[in-house]
């Protein structure tokens, strides 16, 4: 059966299977009966589209009905749940996000009760149990509770992340919220701070998160950063896992710079876990070649922040990520936190005394041309990248790039689409190449 947990939980059209109040009531009593058996207790938030309510209130009659008693956080960032819950004393948390997808989608995660992602197996069990006979109601129902100070909790502890008081006096920044779960908190932490601040995209109505905003739309933030003499931008998600940065010229900086930035400023100062770095398999290869040219072990994990997280827990690391933003810094998060990372950077840019346009790039990159192949059915997908033609047509461009690029081509785990990643040395043999595969994939697309 097709699996509806992907890399970062579920997602579709709001008001359409599987987002609608039917499954989420189903499938928090599969969760209610499967997952809260110590404390009885689970953990809701959301982000500021629409339709988080209604999924939520879906969510909470389900646990309710099975005996589970049920917090609502209320809008919350991703990151801010993971790194809360665990003093919650509950079994597990829900998140109720599309990311970085427009307001007219919605998503589902999942978090056990120390704000880790649960295994891909365990979830796929609860998807069965939705699947199977109708979970009968329990006589013992579970309550609802509002905690209203889950934002102060969070916001405690992210300010013990940078020394002294005003650590970050004398730096201005943008900072674009995306109308999202960050719109009140990542402006009022950077004040907080010391900074010269400018927000944007912090006036959320249920219909705006994401939309012209954010890190998929930083033109604004760019634009703004020039025009307000701000040293740098910084732009989050809708749910605040992900992050984008701009330097001081309005450029945008890619993850993997980011990456490698922390990398060698923590080094530098003797606190680089394990002196290693795990990203997933679309990081540039120019970040490995700037981190063995540093003595920094590198490291790819499996697609998805989740297997980037297992990764650096198994080999002890304490940063790591993907170039799209997702950055983990595991000294102070349990998963991406757009805050917290723009925190140690916008630190770091300020110790350096230089502006972000002398950093930054840490290293050259190596050209690359992605095209994403948008499907009509989402079975379609694996179906294109299994396909013995595809496969041999990717072998060819292997061939020809032989050791001097990569190739990459995978289905989204987010989105019905097939993601076509090529990189080499000669930009205009990238994009050729890019081009002979994706005319294979779109015979499967339509």
């Amino acid at each position: 059966m097709a699996r509806l947990f992907g890399t970062d939980g579920i997602r579709g059209v709001a008001g359409q299977w599987p987002m609608v109040p039917e499954f989420a009531l189903k499938l928090a009593k599969a969760a209610g009966v499967k997952l809260a058996t110590k404390h009885k207790k689970v953990a809701i938030c959301r982000d500021t589209r629409i339709s988080g309510q209604m999924l939520e209130s879906a969510m909470a009659a389900g646990f309710a009905s099975v005996g589970v008693d049920v917090v609502s956080l209320g809008v919350l960032p991703t990151p801010a749940m993971s790194n809360i819950v665990a003093d919650l004393g509950v079994d597990l948390a829900v998140i109720i996000t599309a990311s970085h997808n427009p307001y007219g989608d919605n998503g589902i995660k999942l978090i056990n009760g120390d704000g880790y992602r649960f295994d891909k197996e365990l979830l796929y069990g609860l998807e069965d149990m939705v699947a199977g006979d109708e979970l009968a109601c329990t006589v013992q129902m579970g309550s609802l509770a509002v905690k209203d100070d889950a934002e102060k909790a969070y916001i405690d502890r992210i300010m013990q992340i940078l020394p002294g008081n005003n650590p970050l006096k004398g730096l201005k920044v943008v900072v674009d919220c995306a109308n999202g779960a960050f719109y009140d908190i990542l402006p009022m932490v950077y004040k907080h701070l010391g900074a010269g601040v400018i927000t944007l995209g912090n006036e959320p109505d249920g219909y705006n998160i994401n939309k012209d905003s954010g890190s998929l739309h930083p033109e604004n933030m760019c634009d703004t950063v020039v025009k307000g003499f701000a040293h740098m931008g910084i732009a989050v998600d809708g749910d605040g896992d992900r992050i984008i940065v701009c330097d001081e010229t309005g450029k945008v900086i890619d993850g993997d710079q980011i990456i490698a930035f922390l990398a060698n400023t923590l080094k530098e100062q003797g606190k680089l876990g394990a002196n290693t770095v795990v990203t997933n398999p679309l990081s540039n290869p120019g970040l490995g070649l700037y981190l063995k040219s540093k003595d920094v072990n590198y490291v790819k994990a499996g697609m998805g922040e989740p297997n980037i997280i297992v990764k650096m827990q198994e080999l002890g690391s304490n940063v790591g990520g993907e170039e799209c933003g997702h950055i983990v810094l595991l000294d102070y998060a349990k998963s991406g936190d757009a805050l917290a990372t723009s925190m140690v950077v916008a630190y770091g840019l300020l110790q350096s005394g230089k502006k972000m346009s002398e950093i930054f790039p840490m290293f050259p990159f190596m050209p690359k041309k992605r095209h994403d192949v948008k499907f009509a059915k989402k079975e379609n997908m694996q179906v294109s990248v299994d396909d013995e033609k595809v496969k041999a047509v990717v072998a060819e461009c292997e061939a020809v790039l032989g050791e001097r690029g990569r190739i990459m081509v995978r289905p989204s785990g987010t989105e019905p689409k097939v993601q076509v990643w090529v990189w080499g040395e000669n930009p205009e043999q990238v994009d050729e190449l890019n081009a002979k595969i994706v005319a294979e994939i779109e015979k499967f697309a339509s």
